[in-house]
């Protein structure tokens, strides 16, 4: 098991940017405050030391690769049939 790496706001947004996915300092604000029923889209957490928001980056890559994933399962077209067909023959 990894240690886990606890990052904040800005650097969930820096490591989401780093896998292609470019949001904004609100857009990530706005998936880590809590909805009306308390829920956040994203597990973030408040630091109880600092009170700051902060999540496991290692958590936050694996929910996009998760969403990767089923989406590829769910789709009518079969990825890993496409990707074989475009690998080179030798």
């Amino acid at each position: 098991m990894s240690t886990p790496t606890y990052i904040g706001i800005e650097g969930a947004r820096i490591a989401l940017a780093e896998i292609g996915i470019h949001l904004t300092h609100r857009q990530i604000k706005r998936a880590a405050d809590p909805d009306p029923n308390g829920k956040r889209k994203l597990p973030f957490f408040v630091d109880p030391i600092d009170k700051r928001l902060k999540i496991d980056k290692n958590t936050l890559l694996d929910i996009y690769i998760r969403i990767q994933v089923n989406a590829e399962n769910s789709a009518k077209i079969n990825v890993a049939s496409l990707r074989k067909g475009l690998e080179p023959r030798l």
